[in-house]
């Protein structure tokens, strides 16, 4: 009796342990994709911060632009540009379309990403339609600006970055 009262003991310990570690894992993997940069997060910085940055007019570098509305919304979703040159520590903006193609008004939520994961570190939106939840209401469609800036600290041995987003139904994850 005595041992099985040792056992349970230990493994009460396990499991408050195991469910300390799986609330602590969500913090800790935005850590380590912050230090990193695995993940693909881009940065938010102020437009009065953005406009204080050296500009890096020796440097050019590409970035893409693409996009993906998830099987669960019916959008139809792009940017008016498929890639730019920049240089690092300018403001630029670029445009994305999107049109409800239902006749339901329909609430979208968009997922950025960048690639490499390291550039994500240097890539900063001032203006994003991904900060918040977009309504479209039937076939209605409207054009959503970006507003980024790469920072000029970006590692010279990257030349190209990718920004994606994918776009998804809120109203259909928020039942789930």
């Amino acid at each position: 009796m005595i041992a099985s009262k040792s056992l349970v003991s230990k493994l009460l310990v396990v499991v408050v342990c195991m469910f300390g570690f799986g609330y602590a894992l969500v913090p800790l993997y935005d850590l380590f994709c912050d230090i990193t940069g695995i993940g693909g997060k881009t940065g938010q910085i102020e437009q009065v911060v953005a406009a204080q940055e050296r500009i890096d007019k020796d440097r050019v570098v590409t970035v893409e632009f693409t996009s993906v509305s998830t099987s669960g919304l019916p959008w139809e979703f792009r940017p008016e540009k498929n890639k730019l040159k920049v240089h690092p520590g300018e403001i630029y903006e670029i445009m994305y379309f999107a049109k409800n193609n239902s006749s339901q008004s329909v609430v979208g939520q968009a997922i950025p990403s960048v690639t490499p994961g390291l550039a994500s570190k240097y890539f900063n939106k001032t203006e994003c339609f991904c900060f918040t939840q977009q309504t479209l209401a039937g076939k209605e469609q409207k054009d959503m600006p970006v507003r980024f800036i790469i920072d000029p600290d970006l590692p010279e041995d990257i030349h190209t970055v990718t920004l994606s987003y994918s776009f998804f139904n809120a109203q259909k994850y928020a039942q789930n």
